[in-house]
């Protein structure tokens, strides 16, 4: 089959997906295995191995990365639970003076969105923002655009949250650099992007009349228990499963075959998010008991199960593009630029915008553009984490109508649609377009040193 055969199979697979998410409204999972089959079809791949591609797809996906997303997802519930994202927020808010308020707030979503989930973070910090908005005399459109900008870049880009683990595995790269460049990357993004945002706030574009119903719910903190944590401890399981997978990278790359056995296990995704779950539940059980922590845990699965479908969904996407021959078609296409390989990187940045847009969804967007890009890493003079980022933070590019984020902000907080649109898409959409330019320069200083 020709390459641009190839290239129109694989469009035509998209279309479905898409079609089938926003015309019928049927959940992303069942619209990649659709696009899957059809991919398989066209592809003149027989109808018994389309099918056992996808299962195949489907387990090779979970099986690598299921039992550590399950884990991140149930650490976060713990740690939130527990009150220890409570007391994290509250920290991290008063290190900073009032005159920094913002960028508190930001830094400690983006900390909260690394193991917690982006409506919990929400939840958690609008409070503590608002209070603070009020002292400083500031609208409500500053605090609501610096969660998005943190808790977006975090939970987009920095591992346990299924998207940059699901990375690490499509791109066939240590997770240690996974963690290391999209918290590195991130923590810049957030901090420019936070800088820019405000400053187009003060120009005056935000009309409290306009933007503000004065109807969002009653903001209220999060109930949390009598005995809680203290900041030292609720770190612990956010920040050991990081620091043992980056222990597993530089000692493997430093000593190579001889590293110890001991570390190789210890830092794989599974056992590090394992420890990670222990410490969380060994830390629920001291503040909320032991039928709190197992009620924790038990109710962090109940949102595991979609994840799990859509991950390993898009697993099965990605093999069937392999059994078609995309991938070589894709290779054939990109070979001609890839020296110029900044623009591999916009190409990438570009897909995961489109997609995010047209489905809302930054995880069928971060798989997607993933999948299709997969094939060019090896071709490129850059680390494939590059690639990688440059996909991700294209589907953090903020959406409006179609994206269940806006409307958990806009409910939330009593903003109109147009409100919505000035604080947590224009937020993300700054944090993006800055992201893909410390991207593409971080990959050339990379490359000129290595």
């Amino acid at each position: 089959m020709s390459t641009a055969y190839l290239i129109l199979c694989l469009l035509a697979a998209i279309i479905v997906v898409l079609v089938v998410i926003m015309k019928l409204k049927l959940n992303p999972a069942i619209a990649l295995v659709l696009g899957s089959l059809l991919m398989g079809v066209m592809a003149h791949i027989s109808l018994t191995d389309t099918i056992d591609g996808i299962n195949a797809g489907f387990g090779s996906m979970l099986g690598s990365i299921g039992f550590p997303i399950g884990f991140g997802i149930i650490l976060g519930q713990l740690v939130s639970d527990s009150g220890g994202a409570n007391v994290i927020a509250d920290r991290m808010v008063k290190l900073f003076p009032e005159s920094k308020a913002i960028y508190a707030v930001a830094i400690a979503a983006f900390i909260l969105s690394i193991p917690v989930f982006f409506d919990v973070t929400f939840v958690i910090l609008i409070p503590i923002g608002v209070a603070l908005m009020k002292r400083i005399n500031r609208s409500i459109a500053y605090i609501v655009g610096a969660i998005s900008i943190g808790a977006g870049v975090a939970h987009t880009l920095v591992p346990p949250t299924p998207n940059p683990l699901a990375a690490a595995e499509i791109f066939h790269f240590d997770l240690g650099m996974m963690i290391l460049g999209g918290t590195i990357i991130g923590l810049i993004m957030v901090f420019i992007a936070v800088t820019i945002y405000c400053k187009i706030l003060d120009r005056g574009i935000w009309n409290k009349d306009k933007d503000e119903t004065g109807e969002g719910m009653d903001v209220q903190e999060m109930a949390t228990p009598e005995r809680v944590p203290s900041f030292g401890m609720s770190l612990v399981p956010i920040l050991l499963p990081v620091v043992i997978i980056l222990l597993n990278t530089v000692t493997s790359t430093v000593l190579g075959d001889a590293q110890p056995e001991f570390i190789s296990f210890l830092g794989t995704k599974t056992m590090a998010l394992l420890l990670g779950v222990l410490a969380a539940y060994a830390i629920a059980v001291s503040c909320i008991g032991s039928k709190g922590a197992e009620k924790s845990a038990s109710e962090a699965l109940k949102s595991a199960g979609i994840v799990f479908l859509i991950t390993g969904a898009g697993g099965s996407f990605a093999k069937i593009i392999a059994l078609s021959g995309v991938n070589d078609a894709i290779v054939k296409m990109v070979s001609g630029i890839s020296g110029s390989f900044v623009v591999v990187l916009l190409i990438a940045y570009i897909l995961g915008l489109l997609f995010r847009q047209i489905t809302g969804s930054g995880t069928v967007a971060s798989l997607t553009t993933m999948t299709i890009m997969a094939s060019v890493a090896s071709l490129l003079p850059c680390h494939p984490v590059f690639l990688a980022l440059a996909c991700l933070d294209g589907a953090l590019f903020g959406a409006t109508l179609n994206d269940s984020g806006f409307w958990i902000v806009s409910n939330m907080t009593g903003l109109t649609f147009t409100g919505g649109a000035k604080t947590y898409t224009l937020g993300q959409a700054v944090a993006s377009v800055t992201g893909i330019v410390v991207i593409i320069l971080a990959a050339l200083g990379a490359t000129m040193i290595f």
